[in-house]
């Protein structure tokens, strides 16, 4: 009883193995304690919503837009799609720890000449008549055979653990990979909308110029017909006319190519949200804190450096599954099941069988093939955490950058308010003046050049703080959260019942 109560922990013991290869351990990567920019901390509220900042833009339209693209887009369907194949892949890893079994059955029919079966069973007798007679050797007879067959291959070395574990960490980086698609489709459907609202800005204060340069072209022909000026000041005000006018189609050339993103992104032919957006509407209105957060929130908020770690422990685990290659698979293999020469007596005794034979194979020696495997999979794995710790480099330089874009931006949008202002104010002095007799023909000309570009600079300003505010929420990795993983939740579902 004793030496059977020590056998049974060590037959345990030898099924539960041991696992080779090394075991993953996070990176630690070190990032700064704070940003750099000194404008952080005007920029800073923890209340801002980080998840979805685009709310904060209060724009109805944008949201709704933001909405019909996430349940649209084909970039985000592709993603959902790689998910699951990455969910197939691991379910067919975990299937390494079940043996395999196979239900078979088989037929055979027979039949064997009279003269072959004489052959054998008469020697080649030496009477005339030793082929008359038919041997019960020649009849026709079946076999019929139904039965099971197992293999096994018993998991002590660890291969198929790793291999599931790395497969595990290739579906979390799937994940990570749908969730920074989907970062990237907020932001750029965003960005597309903005863009369409600032080129209908600056097309807007583009045909009010134009309208103000006909009017004075129109006085300017009066005065000269009057005698009041010469014929230049006539050429120079449609020269100017002319000049504006040429701009608007570049700016009809933008707004297109907008409008055409915009309905790709939301996987709609082009062309199909001009009636919708048609009409102008003002740029939306940024707000001026953000949830800024400290450099090392990145490493747990960006989606593409979490899938790079995922990546990283995926590619570690696949050391430990070449590494098992070294040492002896064993596998079990074995059959079970009747066979019978007619199909009524399967089942009957004497009918059965079985048989079981277990079996080991150890490359003793490829010429270095399986270590040369492992000096791979090694290197590929030093590569990863290579792309894990730039990826932490770039998205810390990603958010630097858009923080000092979106202040200095902010900055430059209110002194070009200014100057519009100043400009209008300009042109109507100058206009004043000239009609008086005080000033030139030229004053007029430089003062509404001056206005037109001084306003066109401001509607792309705005523009540009609005932009900059979405490249830096989208490098922040705003716009996702674990509970709103809506369209991988509903294909797990969908896959679960099915």
């Amino acid at each position: 009883m004793g030496a059977r109560q020590g056998l049974l922990p060590g037959i345990a013991l030898l099924l539960a193995g041991c696992v080779v290869g090394p075991d993953y351990e996070a990176p630690d990567y070190s990032v700064p304690d704070e940003w750099r920019a000194a404008v952080v901390e005007e920029l800073e509220d923890e209340d801002a919503p980080l998840q979805m900042w685009w709310t904060e833009l209060q724009d109805t339209v944008l949201t709704d837009l933001i909405q019909r693209a996430e349940l649209a887009n084909l970039n985000l369907q592709a993603a959902v799609s790689r998910v699951a194949e990455a969910r197939a892949r691991r379910g067919i890893a975990k299937g390494g720890f079940y043996p395999d079994i196979f239900l078979g059955g088989a037929y055979s029919y027979q039949k064997v000449g009279e003269k072959g079966v004489q052959g054998i069973a008469g020697g080649g007798g030496d009477g005339e008549g030793d082929g008359d007679e038919a041997s019960p050797l020649a009849d026709p007879f079946s076999s019929w055979v139904f039965g099971l067959d197992l293999t096994w291959e018993l998991d002590l070395f660890g291969r198929v653990r790793r291999t599931v574990e790395s497969a595990t960490a290739s579906l979390q980086a799937s994940v990570e990979d749908y969730r920074d698609v989907l970062v990237t489709l907020y932001a750029e459907t965003a960005s597309a909308y903005v863009d369409v609202r600032t080129f209908q800005q600056r097309l807007s204060f583009a045909r009010q110029n134009v309208q103000a340069q006909e009017e004075s072209l129109e006085l300017t022909r009066d005065r000269y017909l009057a005698g009041l000026t010469s014929v230049l000041d006539v050429a120079q005000a449609e020269q100017n006319l002319a000049t504006t006018r040429s701009l608007i189609p570049t700016l009809e050339i933008g707004l297109e190519a907008s409008l055409n993103r915009l309905a790709v992104l939301l996987a709609q032919t082009p062309g199909s949200l001009h009636e919708e957006l048609g009409i102008a509407q003002p740029i939306p209105e940024p707000t001026e804190a953000v949830a800024v957060g400290i450099p090392a929130d990145l490493l747990r908020r960006r989606p593409d450096i979490r899938r790079a770690e995922r990546e990283l422990a995926a590619q570690t685990a696949r050391i430990g599954v070449a590494t098992a290659d070294l040492y002896p698979s064993f596998s079990i293999g074995g059959s079970v099941g009747m066979e019978a020469l007619d199909i009524t007596d399967l089942g009957s005794a004497g009918t059965g069988f079985f048989s079981i034979f277990p079996s080991f194979n150890w490359p003793i020696f490829t010429a270095g093939k399986i270590r040369n495997r492992v000096r791979v999979e090694e290197a590929r794995t030093e590569q990863a955490l290579v792309f894990y710790e730039q990826t932490v480099l770039v998205a810390l330089e990603e958010v630097q950058d858009a923080i000092v874009a979106y202040a200095q931006e902010t900055i430059r949008r209110d002194r070009l308010t200014e100057a519009v202002d100043a400009s209008q104010r300009a042109v109507d002095l100058v206009r004043t003046q000239y009609l008086s007799g005080l000033t030139n023909f030229q004053n007029v000309l430089d003062s509404q050049r001056s206005l037109f570009n001084q306003q066109d600079l401001l509607a792309e300003s705005e523009g540009l703080v609005v932009q900059n505010l979405i490249l830096l929420n989208r490098s922040l990795g705003g716009g996702w959260q674990v509970s709103g993983d809506a369209a991988l939740q509903a294909r797990a579902s969908r896959e679960g019942e099915e």
